[in-house]
C-alpha cells in the first residue's frame, strides 16, 4: 500500500525541541488520518538539526464514506448549548436532528456523513493542519509572515505513492510553500536539492547528501565512532547521556575528533574541567585506563574537512583554553579567601522574599541539623554544626557564580583547602543531594543530617506561605525535595519522626529575625506571609510526603492502597517503620487467609453499614457474650479479644508480621460464623448483638490497618 513521506525543512533547530517536535508531528499527522477514515501502518519518526518529518506506510488511496451519529442536549435545552452541538457537528439547524429517547428522555441526535474520495484530495489539508497545531516551547515570525514556527521554514516535502501531494501552506503575509518531491542535503557539503519519491529513497539519498535523518542513527554513530577515536590514543569517553543526546541534535554529519587540554589546566578540579567542557562547548572529557582526567576532549563536528580537522581542532582548543582560563581565575581567586569568612555575605542574598536570606536559612538549617543528628548514629553534632554553617558559603564564589551546577562541589574543595574536617568537606558538597531518582544518596551521617535539614526546611518554609505544588507546576522543585527526604530516610534506616521535626522547622521559619525571648509556638503575626498555622502545615506536609512515597514506590511494584490502609492509621510518621507496616499488610493480603478475610471484612463492613442506615443509628455498641446462642458466634468472639489483647503489643515491638499473622487467625472462625449464623435474625436484640459483633470484627481489624482503603 501507499506511503506518505512528510518532511518539514528550516533553520537549525534547537536539539531540546527535536525529539518532542517529531513525536508532535507524528500524533498531529495520524490524528488527522484517522479523523480523515484513513487507516495507516508503521509510523516512523526522523529528525536532524535543520529537519522534522515522518514517513507512514499502509495508507489506503481512496478514504471511505463515514458515518457518525452524535447525541446532543435533551430536547428543551438552553439556546447556547444547543448552538454549540450544531456548530461541533458542522450544522446550520436544530431541524437537521433526529430526536430520540435514550431511557425516557428526548435528545437531539446528528447524523454527519462523509462522503469518500482520493486520499490524496484529502492529505493537503491534513498536512497543513499538523503544521499550524505543531506547538513549539518557543517560536517566532520572519520576514512579512504571520505564521509561526520554532525557525524559519523554508521547504515542504510531501509524497504521497510516489508523487508530490497537491497543496501549499500559507505562512501569511503572502508567503506560500508549495508541497514538493525535494529536499536538500548538508548545508557545506551537499547542499543542491534532491529529489525523493519514497522514505527508503529519502534516507538513502540524505545520507549520500552527508545527513544522517534517523536520530537513533546518528546517536549510535557518534558513540561508535567518538569511542574508536579515543581508544586509539589509549582513551575512553566519559559516559554522558544527556550530552550525547543534545549533540545528536546538534549534527547533521558526525565527525569526532580529538583535542588536547591545555597543561596548565589539568591542575584545575575534574568537575571545573568536565564542566567547562560540557556546558559552554559540548565537548567530551577522556578518561585514561586508571580512570583519571586526560588532557583531551572530543568534540563532534558537522562535516568532513580537506585539512582532516585540524583547523577545526585548533579553534576549538583556542576557545577552550580562553574558558579554562576564566576558570583557573575564579579558583585562584575564591582560594584566597576562607569559605568560613563568606558566611556573613549570605545575608545578602535573599533566598526567597518571604523567607528572608540565605544567611537566615542556613541559621535555620544549622538549628534543625543538631536536632536532627539526635536520630543519625555516628552523627557527631560539633561536625553537623559546622557543616551546616558552611554548607552554603561557596554560593558567593566567583566559580559558583559562573558554574551553578558545581554548588557544593566547589565548597568541598575550598573546605579541604581551607584544612575543615573532611566529614564537613563532604558534607558540604553532598547535602544538595539526591537530586534525582538516580543520583547517589548520600550515607555519610553527617552528610545526612545537613541534607535532610536543607530539604525539610525548604518544604516547611514553602507550605507555610502556601507555595505548594499545583498539578502542573513545581516552581521550587518541592516534589524532588520529598522523594529526596524519603530515599535520604529509607535507604539509610534513619527513624526520624516527621510530624516533630516539620513542626520545629516551621517555628524557625517562624521566629527568623524574632527576639530569642518568643515560645516555639509563636503566634503567626510575628513573620509576614506564614499564612498556614502549625497544625496545617504539619498534616499538609504529611499528606504530600504519603502521595510522593506513592510515587517513589510504584517502580517497585508496591500498591498505594496499602500505604492509605497504613497512613489512614493515623499518628505514623516514622518512614521506615511505615515501610515495614506496609510491607507486612502486603505479605498479608497477598497470601490465601488474607484475600479471604478481606473479602469477609468488606462483606461485615456492608451488612453494618446497610443495618445501620436502616436502624438510623452510627454503631451497635458492644456485644454482650450473654445473648450469644451459637458456637460460632462465642468461637469469633473468643478471636478477637485475643487479637485486640495481643496485636498492640506485638505492634510495640514493631512485629509487624506477627501482628499479621494474628490475623490470619480470624479466617476461620469468620468463614464458620458466616455459613452457620444468620445475622438479621428475627429477635432484635439477637440481631443487634450480632451486628456488634460484625462491627468489632472491622474495628479489631482496623486497628492493625484500615482494610477499607484497600481495594480488589
Amino acid at each position: 500500500m501507499p506511503e506518505l513521506l512528510l518532511e518539514l525543512f528550516s533553520e537549525e533547530i534547537p536539539a531540546r525541541m527535536q525529539a518532542r517536535a517529531a513525536e508532535d508531528l507524528a500524533r498531529l499527522v495520524t490524528g488527522g488520518l484517522k479523523q480523515a477514515g484513513l487507516s495507516f501502518g508503521e509510523v516512523h519518526q526522523f529528525v536532524a538539526p535543520r529537519r522534522v518529518g515522518l514517513a507512514i506506510a499502509d495508507i489506503p488511496t481512496s478514504r471511505p464514506d463515514v458515518r457518525e451519529e452524535r447525541r446532543g442536549p435533551r430536547v428543551g435545552a438552553p439556546e447556547q448549548a444547543l448552538q454549540g452541538f450544531l456548530k461541533s457537528a458542522g450544522l446550520a439547524s436544530i431541524d437537521r436532528c433526529e430526536k430520540r429517547e435514550v431511557k425516557g428522555v428526548a435528545y437531539y441526535f446528528a447524523v454527519v456523513e462523509q462522503k469518500g474520495g482520493a486520499t490524496r484530495e484529502a492529505l493537503p489539508e491534513i498536512i497543513a493542519g499538523a503544521i499550524r497545531a505543531l506547538a513549539w516551547p518557543k517560536s517566532m515570525r520572519w520576514a512579512a509572515t504571520r505564521f509561526t514556527y520554532v525557525r524559519p521554514l523554508h521547504n515542504i516535502l510531501a509524497v504521497f505513492d510516489g508523487k508530490a501531494v497537491p497543496g501549499r501552506f500559507d505562512c501569511g503575509g503572502g508567503t506560500m510553500l508549495e508541497f514538493g518531491s525535494r529536499t536538500f542535503g548538508h548545508r557545506f557539503m551537499a547542499p543542491g536539492a534532491i529529489e525523493i519519491r519514497s522514505g527508503a529513497e529519502y534516507r538513502d539519498k540524505l545520507r549520500k547528501a552527508f545527513v544522517v535523518a534517523d536520530p537513533a542513527e546518528r546517536r549510535e554513530r557518534i558513540r561508535q565512532e567518538a569511542k574508536a577515536v579515543a581508544a586509539a590514543q589509549d582513551l575512553a569517553v566519559k559516559e554522558d547521556d544527556g550530552l550525547l543526546d543534545e549533540v545528536t541534535g546538534l549534527v547533521e554529519w558526525p565527525v569526532p575528533m580529538l583535542g588536547r587540554v591545555d597543561p596548565d589546566s589539568m591542575a584545575l578540579p575534574p568537575e571545573v574541567l568536565i564542566t567547562t567542557m560540557r556546558a559552554h562547548q559540548k565537548y567530551f572529557a577522556l578518561e585514561t585506563p586508571e580512570r583519571a582526567m586526560a588532557p583531551h576532549f572530543l568534540v563532534v563536528a558537522n562535516m568532513v574537512t580537506e585539512d582532516g580537522g585540524a583547523a577545526v581542532v585548533a579553534g576549538n582548543e583556542r576557545v577552550l583554553r580562553a574558558r579554562l582560563a576564566d576558570a583557573r581565575f575564579f579558583w585562584e581567586t575564591d582560594r584566597k579567601v576562607k569559605l568560613a569568612d563568606r558566611v556573613a555575605a549570605l545575608d545578602a542574598i535573599t533566598w526567597h522574599a518571604k523567607l528572608g536570606s540565605s544567611g537566615e536559612k542556613v541559621r535555620r538549617i544549622e538549628a534543625l541539623a543538631v536536632e536532627i543528628a539526635k536520630y543519625i548514629s555516628g552523627a557527631d553534632e560539633r561536625k553537623v554544626r559546622r557543616a551546616a554553617q558552611l554548607c552554603k558559603a561557596d554560593l558567593t564564589t566567583g566559580m559558583v557564580g559562573e558554574f551553578p551546577e558545581l554548588q557544593g562541589v566547589m565548597g568541598r574543595y575550598y573546605a579541604i583547602h581551607d584544612n575543615e574536617d573532611r566529614d564537613v568537606a563532604d558534607a558540604i558538597a553532598e547535602h544538595w543531594g539526591p537530586l534525582g531518582p538516580s543520583d547517589r544518596c548520600p550515607t555519610a551521617p553527617v552528610s545526612l543530617a545537613v541534607a535532610l535539614a536543607d530539604k525539610i526546611d525548604s518544604l516547611a518554609g514553602f507550605f507555610a506561605i502556601d507555595e505548594k505544588p499545583t498539578g502542573s507546576k513545581d516552581p521550587y522543585a518541592l516534589r524532588r525535595a520529598a522523594l529526596g527526604v524519603i530515599r535520604l530516610l529509607v535507604e539509610n534506616g534513619i527513624r526520624l519522626p516527621l510530624s516533630p521535626t516539620f513542626a520545629g522547622a516551621w517555628s524557625k521559619h517562624a521566629l527568623a529575625g524574632q527576639p530569642a525571648s518568643h515560645s516555639a509556638n509563636p503566634p503567626l503575626t510575628l513573620r509576614e506571609g506564614l499564612a498556614q498555622s502549625l497544625q496545617a502545615v504539619t498534616r499538609e506536609l504529611l499528606d504530600f510526603f504519603a502521595d510522593r512515597l506513592k510515587v517513589a514506590l510504584r517502580e517497585k511494584g508496591v500498591r498505594h492502597d496499602l500505604i492509605d490502609a497504613v497512613f489512614a492509621l493515623g499518628g505514623e510518621d516514622d518512614l521506615v517503620r511505615l515501610l515495614a507496616r506496609v510491607e507486612a499488610l502486603r505479605q498479608f493480603v497477598e497470601s490465601e487467609d488474607g484475600q479471604d478475610l478481606l473479602v469477609a471484612y468488606r462483606r461485615a463492613a456492608n451488612i453494618v453499614r446497610i443495618e445501620a442506615k436502616k436502624d438510623k443509628v452510627e454503631r451497635f455498641g458492644e456485644p454482650d457474650a450473654a445473648r450469644y446462642r451459637q458456637a460460632q458466634e462465642k468461637t469469633l468472639a473468643a478471636a478477637l479479644d485475643k487479637v485486640a489483647g495481643e496485636s498492640g503489643a506485638l505492634i510495640g515491638k514493631e512485629d509487624f508480621a506477627g501482628a499479621m499473622r494474628l490475623l490470619a487467625g480470624l479466617r476461620r472462625p469468620v468463614d464458620a460464623f458466616f455459613d452457620k449464623v444468620t445475622v438479621n435474625a428475627p429477635e432484635e436484640e439477637l440481631r443487634a448483638n450480632r451486628l456488634a459483633l460484625l462491627q468489632r470484627l472491622a474495628s479489631t481489624m482496623d486497628k492493625i490497618a484500615d482494610f477499607s482503603c484497600i481495594e480488589g
